[in-house]
């Protein structure tokens, strides 16, 4: 451009002087005049040449960080221990001697059955105990009568045959006896009906004055132990065959591993509960009707505020993935040819990556392979880019 101008200049002044030299140019000068402003017209409304736009970008940083995976299930809870106080003997209930709904201590005494029946033949079984030893006691002195008589042949084998099954016979019965008032004795013992275990006990399931125990209604009550509780839910299978490609046993020890499968559990209100839970049981088969197997957590319940029963969201620690590549999950384009992310070159150009991804935590994925850390990923404006386009790249405020 500079070039042309001054050959244009050169040839200006070359016209000017001759013109200068040649006085009958005067029209020469009016086309002159014409030529110049035309030439001025063009530079001025000459067409600009256009600037090249690139598409814009916004890309972020891939940083490798450690991704705790958790599954979300339906649990129920089911207190520890839940037991069914029942009636072992028959008779009228007397008396109950606790409050319903309120905690009770291990060994309290909780009914009264009519006793009197009972008392009464422990009474009997010990008068036939007294009687049978007397007979034993008598049997045994007869036995020691009888026995030197024998040796000096003023008794006969017959005679000491009988004394000795006497006194065995007395023997035996003695023991009878004994097992008679034992037995006599439980079943008096049966009539004051205690608490096996502590904890809370539910409303009493008969009145007074009810003919319970085995002719009658033997369920009275029943008692549940809540101080921690246990927490059901079931995984699917294909959460078992993932875990296991990872080399974890859920419900198992693992002394190789630096992490529990604990659970947490969200309340009825959307309030997550503050104590966390221990999976200590895994089924070691899976339900053909459901496709899922049985999880069993423990969970520290010392306030109550867990009711059996009840149910809860679960949110299971699957696994601990450490310095795992994380993307957006935005920034992933899923085709039939298999995912891809861009990311961009030192120079500012596109590149299409093909990955293989993991699991989603929140608004990320996991890339198993095809990325590093520390590579240029594109977040927005992706779906305007080709392989191997220039673009340019903007950060987030811009």
């Amino acid at each position: 451009m500079k070039l042309a101008s001054k050959k244009n200049l050169f040839f200006f002044s070359k016209l000017l002087n001759h013109i200068k030299t040649n006085k009958n140019s005067k029209w020469t000068l009016i086309v002159l005049s014409i030529l110049i402003v035309v030439l001025l017209l063009i530079w001025l409304f000459r067409p600009k040449p256009k600037n090249v736009e690139y598409p814009v970008v916004q890309t972020e940083k891939v940083q490798a960080e450690d991704v705790e995976i958790y599954g979300n299930y339906v649990g129920r809870i089911r207190a520890q221990q839940f037991v069914e106080i029942r009636a072992r003997v028959e008779g009228y209930l007397e008396q109950m001697l606790f409050e319903e709904g309120t905690y009770i201590g291990k060994g309290q005494t909780l009914f009264i059955i009519d006793p009197k029946l009972y008392k009464a033949r422990v009474d009997k079984a010990k008068a036939q105990l007294n009687k049978n030893k007397a007979n034993a006691v008598k049997a045994e002195r007869d036995l020691g009568r009888i026995r030197p008589l024998y040796e000096q042949n003023a008794a006969s084998k017959l005679d000491l045959d009988n004394a000795i099954a006497s006194y065995e016979s007395a023997q035996a019965e003695v023991a009878m006896s004994e097992a008679d008032l034992t037995q006599a004795e439980m079943a008096l013992g049966y009539t004051t009906v205690r608490s096996p275990i502590s904890g809370y006990i539910s409303e009493r399931y008969v009145d007074i004055g009810t003919l319970v125990g085995p002719g009658g209604k033997s369920l009275l009550a029943t008692i549940v132990k809540s101080d921690t509780v246990r927490v059901d839910f079931s995984m699917t299978d294909l959460d078992y065959l993932k875990s296991k490609s990872r080399n974890i046993n859920i419900g198992q020890k693992d002394s190789t591993r630096k992490w529990d499968p604990y659970i947490t559990i969200t309340l009825p209100d959307n309030s997550q509960y503050p104590l966390k839970g221990l999976v200590d049981f895994a089924d070691p088969q899976v339900d053909p009707k459901t496709g899922t197997f049985s999880v069993r957590a423990e969970m520290p319940n010392p306030d109550h505020i867990l009711l059996p029963g009840q149910f809860t969201k679960v949110k299971l620690l699957l696994d601990v993935r450490e310095d795992a590549i994380m993307v957006p999950t935005k920034a992933i384009i899923i085709e039939k040819g298999g995912a891809y992310v861009f990311i961009i070159r030192p120079d500012n150009v596109a590149e299409k990556r093909f990955i293989e991804v993991g699991p989603e935590v929140g608004n990320k994925t996991v890339v198993e392979r095809g990325l590093s850390s520390k590579e240029q990923i594109v977040v927005e404006g992706l779906h305007k880019l080709s392989h191997g386009q220039k673009v340019t790249v903007v950060n987030k405020k811009q």
